[in-house]
């Protein structure tokens, strides 16, 4: 008995067997346009395959071009927003609806189309959020996903950056829906095997490789003095005293001067082989330095990073590299490996609130969150114990579970000089304007154990109220207007109680902590400390030893 639940499959590979030039699964670039007329009908959900770093490009081109006449009222279900034709698509009438994690450099001009009535928003969700959906009930008819390779039988090799592509493909292939793939080549014999034919209905060449894009690179030359001395006070303060082995980085400079300072400053204090050691990370180049020392003994990927293919094949001692040796990704395993196998997630946010929520969602920008709510998240499923997890359960009144650490590490003030702490979120102007039944908060105040800044540190899990949690903000917020309605009386105060530790009250001479600190103080120096393996893109090489 058939499920009308289903997508009628046999009707669309039928009008996709006409499309000129398809061969079997093989599909001119020339005709994707074509094709996906063909198998997408008006209302369906499509998932474009577009994390935050590779993106299925040529597919999303090809998606823009289709006729609205059509092909229209499209419900689009993706991580990222991250290129115009991503929003081409609500523009030319083609979609209407979105479920999404994260924008990014599109965040603008989602804001704007969200304030015309263009597209309407489902919900901004997580990347284990949006994927969980997309396995119940965001399951998509169409997936157009993204790989290195293909062989004539469309199977798919995708190299280090694996990513999202086994979660999308599974959750349309085995609900009926056709699975369209566009690869950088086709090749008789595929290193390995990462995604079966069985489940792949048709394969795009590209007329040029994907877009891919080295997000996870942090040029040390880029580290100020104030980056070093919150990374010292991370050690001090967190790494150190809660013996910390196992977790995720953010992006940032903060947490790639962290990095850069485990095999000088870490090591001083005695701290190799007791903190650091298990990553859930991208390659990040800035941990190169940590890996060699000895540092790091492992770090699970979300996905690869440019240039830093050579390096990730020669250790795998350290990331997981198949017998192709190279690197395989999954960034839906990675995002459970840091929710429930890490002690710690340490991050950073454009906005803090009085009652310690973060958000990254401005005025007039609707940026999206990834993964920082499943990493920043106390796992409360958890039941297996770390000396890291007991101590901050410990610490936070706990009698019967322990707590896992949320670190946000902030400067008082942004790069372009609004403050960081603020009495009230914009996410909450936000909702009103964008009809959200909630304001799109990143990590919940009662989530978080750590607040850092360049005036000090905010232990959290110390404070026994609503009113001390915001004194202790207010302590660290430093010349904001924040941080000036709090007098020095209550900051002492805390400080004696050890809820609020300034570098002083950790042993940190601030004149001592400076650039000098950085295992690596240039891109050269990294490719330097990888042997010569690391390849930076070309943006990041300044001189001709760089490039080597």
């Amino acid at each position: 008995m058939s499920d009308p639940s289903r997508p009628n499959r046999t009707s669309r590979l039928a009008r996709a067997a006409v499309v000129y030039g398809v061969r079997g699964k093989l599909c001119p670039a020339e005709a994707a346009t074509q094709l996906l007329e063909a198998i997408v009908e008006p209302g369906d959900r499509v998932a474009i395959e577009g994390d935050n770093q590779k993106q299925a490009d040529f597919l999303a081109a090809a998606l823009a071009k289709v006729d609205p006449a059509r092909v229209h009222d499209l419900h689009m279900v993706q991580s990222v927003i991250a290129l115009p034709e991503h929003l081409d698509v609500f523009e030319r009438g083609v979609a209407n609806r979105l479920d999404f994690a994260f924008a990014g450099p599109q965040s603008r001009k989602l804001a704007e189309l969200v304030a015309s009535k263009a597209l309407k928003i489902g919900a901004i969700h997580t990347y284990l959020e949006l994927y969980a959906r997309m396995l119940v009930d965001l399951t998509p008819q169409v997936a157009l996903v993204v790989a290195d390779k293909a062989d004539r039988d469309g199977n798919l090799y995708t190299g280090p950056n694996t990513e999202d592509t086994p979660t999308i493909v599974e959750a349309a292939a085995f609900r009926g829906g056709v699975v369209v793939a566009q690869v950088n080549e086709i090749v008789d014999r595929l290193p390995r095997v990462d995604i079966p034919s069985d489940w792949i209905d048709f394969v795009v060449p590209s007329p040029k490789p994907y877009l891919i894009d080295p997000l996870f690179t942090r040029d040390p030359a880029k580290i100020r003095n104030e980056n070093v001395l919150m990374a010292m006070m991370a050690i001090s303060a967190v790494y150190e005293p809660y013996q910390v082995q196992r977790l995720n980085h953010g992006i940032g400079y903060a947490t790639a001067a962290i990095e850069l300072i485990l095999p000088t400053f870490a090591a001083q204090r005695g701290l190799k082989g007791k903190v650091a050691r298990h990553f859930v990370l991208n390659p990040h180049p800035t941990l190169i330095p940590a890996i060699e020392t000895g540092f790091v003994d492992s770090v699970y990927c979300f996905g690869s990073e440019l240039g830093m293919e050579r390096y990730v094949s020669n250790r795998a001692d350290v990331f997981p590299v198949g017998a192709d040796g190279n690197l395989r990704s999954n960034r839906a395993l990675a995002q459970v490996a840091g929710q429930y196998a890490c002690d710690l997630f340490i991050g950073g946010t454009l906005q803090i609130d009085a009652a310690g929520n973060s958000s990254t969602a401005t005025k007039d920008r609707i940026t999206g969150f990834g993964g920082a709510p499943n990493m920043g998240a106390d796992a409360r499923g958890r039941r297996h114990d770390t000396p890291a997890w007991l101590r901050a359960g410990q610490e936070a009144g706990e009698s019967l579970r322990g707590r896992k650490l949320v670190v946000q590490m902030v400067q008082t003030y942004q790069p372009n000089g609004a403050p960081s702490f603020v009495e009230r979120l914009d996410a909450f102007d936000l909702a009103a304007s964008a009809g959200f039944a909630l304001p799109p908060v990143m990590i919940h105040g009662d989530d978080v154990s750590h607040v850092i800044t360049e005036r000090g540190v905010a232990n959290l899990l110390r404070c026994r109220s609503p009113q001390e949690r915001e004194a202790a903000l207010r302590a660290v917020a430093g010349d904001t207007d924040f941080g000036r309605r709090q007098s020095p009386e209550a900051t002492d105060n805390l400080r004696r109680r050890g809820i609020v530790m300034f570098p002083s009250d950790l042993g940190i001479d601030d004149g001592t902590a400076t650039r000098d600190w950085l295992a690596a103080k240039t891109i050269d120096e990294l490719v330097t400390a990888s042997g010569g393996l690391y390849a930076p893109p070309a943006k990041f090489r300044r001189t001709v030893g760089a490039a080597a």
